[in-house]
């Protein structure tokens, strides 16, 4: 019986110390939660860029690598490549290499896709407070 008594009295309301309001609480860190958020938008962001640039990429290699263009992978590329080759797919015009121009202009587009993405998620990083 001496046991239960032990536990009681471990249990007994009146022998714990109730914490302050302040201590009951975890804090939360506002400053830890905008920089982690941040990071992530901006990772998002970066990748989105480097998934655009590679659709760009590949419609390149299928063009410059005689891919078929009744193929159902080649024509999905192709489609997704002009929307987001945006205006560079007649930016420069090479009468004499369709394969160049198109290297050429989709390149430009990829390159492009890559450097707005990198500058996005630098001002989301800085905007949400970190340094890098």
């Amino acid at each position: 019986m001496g046991n239960h008594s032990e536990e009681r009295d471990a249990e007994d309301p009146a022998q714990t110390q109730a914490l302050p309001r302040d201590e009951a609480r975890p804090r939360r860190d506002w400053r830890a939660t905008r920089l982690r958020v941040a990071g992530v938008v901006a990772n998002v962001v970066r990748w989105i860029g480097l998934v655009f640039a590679a659709v760009l990429v590949l419609h390149v290699i299928f063009v410059v690598g005689g891919a078929n263009s009744a193929n159902s992978i080649v024509r999905f590329i192709r489609s997704w490549a002009e929307t987001l080759s945006l205006g560079f797919t007649d930016l420069f015009v090479i009468q004499d290499d369709a394969k160049l121009q198109v290297l050429v202009n989709y390149g430009i587009a990829a390159l492009f896709w890559l450097i707005v993405s990198a500058i996005v998620a630098k001002v989301i990083r800085r905007l949400g407070g970190s340094s890098y």
